[in-house]
């Protein structure tokens, strides 16, 4: 597995993995994810297979997504995707490390990100690389679900 910077020519990956794994009134639509490739202050890292896996049609497993504000020292993890036939094979602790890193080298010293309440392994894995919960917000999602704030510090 590899992983790298998104390109336009992804777009088809990366709309098709978004909503095998996000439901339909949260995932990006084709032109969010074209403006978020091309002219938006964001980063997006994808993690592809290369070789055989990538001969059968598939290559994208996942991505992180980054925004990044001009004149701030703050990252926001905004999406993190791993396409569930490939979870729990330590992509999205990859690319988390991979977005934290790409962040530091923007020059940032801190990173936040909402994580669902009812996502429990997201919620231990952020714990586990270092993320700290810093705020609740009730009825965050489109569907009532409340989300978890969390920051960490980069660097």
């Amino acid at each position: 597995m590899v992983i790298r910077q998104a390109q336009l020519s992804d777009l088809d990956e990366l709309e098709e993995l978004e909503f095998d794994c996000f439901e339909d009134d949260v995932a990006f639509s084709r032109s969010q994810w074209r403006h978020l490739l091309t002219r938006a202050n964001a980063m997006t890292l994808v993690v592809e297979s290369a070789g055989q896996q990538a001969l059968s049609g598939q290559y994208l497993w996942g991505y992180a997504m980054l925004l990044l504000r001009r004149n701030s020292r703050k990252a926001r993890l905004y999406s993190l995707c791993v396409d569930p036939r490939a979870q729990r094979q330590g992509l999205a602790r990859q690319l988390l490390h991979a977005a934290e890193n790409a962040a530091i080298a923007q020059g940032c010293t801190s990173a936040m990100l909402e994580v669902r309440a009812d996502n429990r392994a997201a919620l231990a894995l952020y714990r586990r690389l270092g993320w700290l919960p810093q705020g609740w917000i009730e009825h965050y999602y489109s569907d009532g679900c409340a989300a978890w704030r969390m920051i960490k510090p980069l660097g």
